[in-house]
């Protein structure tokens, strides 16, 4: 990744970079703007010894003194790492939380249950936020660094404190109302929660981040519309997986998933 400034103060257009790039047997390119003199180039590997060359080929191509804000290459290596951390990060935020729950609801019947079902609501969000970054990688040549992992780590803590909300609201009306069946109650909790969570998320999160995905520049636009899906993500997560999922381990209702029904009428006697 390389961002060119041209003194001019007026940069080409992206099309005419690229044409550039492939004249010098470079492939994979791609330019966006930042602002009227900076050029965000992205392309294939390329090493320090061919950097002046491409410099100096774009200085001389648009008349103008092209120099490097920024040169950065992005090895295997590299991705290796950011891959394995990510990974590893995931892997002890997941525990960490599985605990401190199992902990905090111990006077609940199977409070570990309560855990299990908030890393796998959480789970869920960062494999939505995956998914989107395969999506924009492979169209608009997104990729995932250091910003990426902050906010998949901002989405775990999110997606982990409103799972937290609608769980401690479960506890309060298993105490005060034991006679409901179990999905009657949680039912009754996540729409209690319901109002909460919405204006939480509107109001304070996903217009301030629409914000930035709108008018930020092109590293906050990246990193606001990860953290913009990852919040919706953690946001029904919490009420429409982890609260059904808990409900399901809670009846043991797997025990009748795959159980063969009888069809037939009743046996009408002569």
């Amino acid at each position: 990744m390389l961002e060119a400034k041209f003194a001019s103060g007026k940069a080409p257009e992206p099309a005419q970079v690229i044409q550039v790039y492939q004249d010098l047997g470079i492939k994979d390119t791609q330019v966006s703007s930042s602002g009227q003199d900076l050029l965000i180039i992205r392309s294939s590997l390329i090493d320090e010894q061919t950097l002046p060359k491409v410099l100096d080929t774009l200085s001389q191509k648009f008349n103008d003194h092209v120099t490097a804000n920024s040169f950065d290459n992005v090895g295997p290596t590299l991705a290796q790492e950011v891959t394995r951390r990510g990974t590893l990060v995931v892997a002890i935020a997941s525990i960490l939380l599985a605990v401190y729950i199992t902990l905090v609801f111990r006077g609940v019947p199977n409070a570990f249950r309560y855990g299990v079902c908030t890393v796998a609501a959480l789970l869920h969000d960062v494999l939505v936020m995956l998914s989107v970054a395969a999506i924009t990688g492979h169209f608009l040549g997104w990729e995932v660094d250091a910003l990426f992992l902050t906010a998949l780590l901002t989405v775990i803590a999110f997606s982990a404190q409103d799972t937290i909300v609608v769980f401690d609201r479960i506890r309060e009306n298993t105490a005060s109302s034991r006679r409901l069946p179990f999905e009657t109650l949680v039912n009754h909790s996540v729409v209690q929660t319901l109002t909460r969570s919405i204006n939480t998320q509107i109001m304070a999160v996903d217009l301030l981040l629409l914000a930035l995905a709108l008018f930020g520049g092109l590293t906050l636009q990246k990193f606001a519309v990860f953290l913009l899906v990852g919040m919706f993500s953690g946001s029904y997560s919490s009420g429409f997986n982890a609260a059904p999922l808990l409900i399901v381990w809670e009846n043991q209702e797997w025990k009748t998933w795959f159980r063969r029904k009888d069809n037939a009428g009743p046996v009408v006697q002569a």
